[in-house]
C-alpha cells in the first residue's frame, strides 16, 4: 500500500464559479503510478467546495440557483459583523457542499459515471487562487 499526494493550483472567478477538474484529477491518478485504490480530494479554504455533477450549462446554472435560494448573497449574516466583509453566504454555501470528495480508481481509471464530472465550486465574492490536495492511497 502506498500514499501519493499531488496539488492542483486553480484560478477561479468566485460567485459560485464551477470548474470541471476531472481531467486534472485523472492526470494526478495516472501520474501516481498506482493502479487500484482511493483518490481523496480536499480544497483548502472555507469558501469553496467539491462535488460531482453532470457538468453542462443547465446543471451548473441550476446548482448556482439552488445555492442562491438556500443561502442568498444579499442576506444578513453575522459573519459580516465580525470581519466587515460580506462573504457570509460563501461560508454557508461551502459548508453545505463540503470541502472533500473520495473516488475509487480501478486499473488506473477513476470510477466515475458517463455523465459524472468532478467540480470545484468557488463561492467567495471575488476571484481566488485555490489549492486542491489530491491524495491517492492504493497499490
Amino acid at each position: 500500500m502506498s500514499v501519493v499526494t499531488a496539488k492542483l493550483a486553480l484560478g477561479t472567478q468566485g460567485e459560485t464559479d464551477c470548474l470541471d477538474i476531472t481531467a486534472e484529477v485523472a492526470g494526478a491518478v495516472a501520474e501516481s503510478g498506482l493502479r487500484n485504490g482511493v483518490m481523496h480530494l480536499f480544497v483548502v479554504g472555507s469558501t469553496a467546495g467539491i462535488t460531482t455533477i453532470e457538468f453542462e450549462p443547465g446543471c451548473v446554472h441550476d446548482l448556482a440557483e439552488l445555492f442562491e435560494r438556500i443561502a442568498p448573497q444579499g442576506a444578513d449574516y453575522r459573519h459580516h459583523e465580525r470581519w466587515g466583509d460580506h462573504n457570509g453566504h460563501s461560508h454557508m454555501r461551502a459548508s453545505l457542499l463540503g470541502p472533500h470528495l473520495a473516488v475509487p480508481f480501478v486499473d488506473g481509471e477513476l470510477t466515475l459515471g458517463t455523465w459524472q464530472q468532478i467540480i470545484l465550486v468557488d463561492f467567495d465574492d471575488r476571484p481566488r487562487e485555490r489549492t486542491v490536495v489530491v491524495q491517492m492511497i492504493g497499490e
